[in-house]
């Protein structure tokens, strides 16, 4: 690997319930499975990135409870440098109720607990070993203040950013995110941040070329079933999707950035960087689970040889 990837984000532990449906208000239902693992946007994004042999480390906090234990111990194992991972005192670490229904669709909540006390100031203690890495990875999970701080450090350094903005805000300040290198949002998220509609072909491309126009360099528009699309102010290169039959469509979006920052960093090419990371959010559908559905490089040249 060319580049050393970090991740200045979230942490979550994941509580998926599997359902027929979803309750109606004040119905009971029993469902059939419920799973429990490690999560959370910013963690799953560091995690696909070093089940892809990428060198990583990680800016994030945890609670003093067994969550915060059992997630620092997760990271490890995937080799993901912790050095920066801090506990905070009295506090619980995040969590994240997921609903997923028998069509692999899911509704999410989310407590930020411990992540929440991610500040600027963590940034600047990390800043060191921040400065030996080529792209930083930030989503919206932690507090914005940070995220701005964060920006503004890796440009003042050289390093490239790659910002997710989920869960999406629309005050989210224009100004201060247009240093980022990649924006990548969803269409839901794209609307809100650029207050324009987002329904067509045509409304998307014009949607992320007004954040262009604010100054961000390149909108990476991720479409779910029907692949994603990358906006310059010179081009739109659309990616196909990659089809399989899904059993759970949790994590996706953060295999995919995950994974496209991985091959970014190793060849530096956008558009096949973000063919090889359709194909691996793809092939985490397949599979249940969030960060036990992301596969290891072999894993992942198995997958394309029958997706080739």
């Amino acid at each position: 690997m060319s580049k050393k990837i970090a991740v200045v984000g979230s942490n979550m532990v994941d509580l998926v319930t599997y359902m027929d449906r979803m309750p109606v208000l004040g119905e009971t239902l029993e469902a059939p499975l419920f799973e429990m693992g490690c999560g959370g946007k910013g963690a799953n994004q560091a995690f696909a990135a070093a089940r892809l042999g990428a060198d990583v480390m990680m800016v994030t906090k945890v609670g003093d409870d067994i969550f915060g234990d059992n997630t620092i111990f997760n990271l490890k194992k995937a080799g993901i440098d912790t050095k920066h991972v801090g506990v905070i005192k009295g506090k619980s670490s995040g969590v994240a109720p997921i609903f997923v229904d028998k069509s692999g669709e899911n509704s999410i909540l989310i407590v930020k607990g411990a992540n929440a006390d991610l500040l600027p100031q963590d940034v600047d203690d990390a800043a060191e070993d921040l400065k030996q890495c080529g792209l930083i990875l930030m989503q919206m999970e932690v507090p914005v203040e940070t995220v701005y701080h964060t920006i503004a450090f890796a440009a003042a350094n050289g390093i490239e950013t790659i910002l997710n903005p989920a869960p999406a805000a629309a005050d989210l300040d224009p100004e201060r995110i247009r240093q980022v290198s990649f924006l990548v949002p969803n269409e839901t998220e794209l609307a809100l941040l650029s207050g324009m509609p987002t329904s067509t072909d045509d409304e998307t491309i014009a949607a992320a070329r007004s954040l262009i126009a604010k100054g961000i360099r390149t909108v990476i528009v991720t479409l779910g079933g029907r692949g994603a699309r990358l906006v310059t102010a010179d081009e739109v290169v659309n990616i196909a999707p990659v089809k399989v039959t899904p059993k759970d469509t949790t994590g996706a979006g953060d295999a995919f950035i995950g994974s496209f920052a991985r091959f970014y960093a190793e060849h530096g090419n956008v558009a096949e960087a973000l063919k090889s990371a359709s194909l691996y959010a793809a092939d985490s559908i397949t599979k249940t689970g969030t960060q036990k559905s992301y596969a290891s490089l072999e894993e992942f040249a198995e997958f394309c040889k029958s997706h080739s």
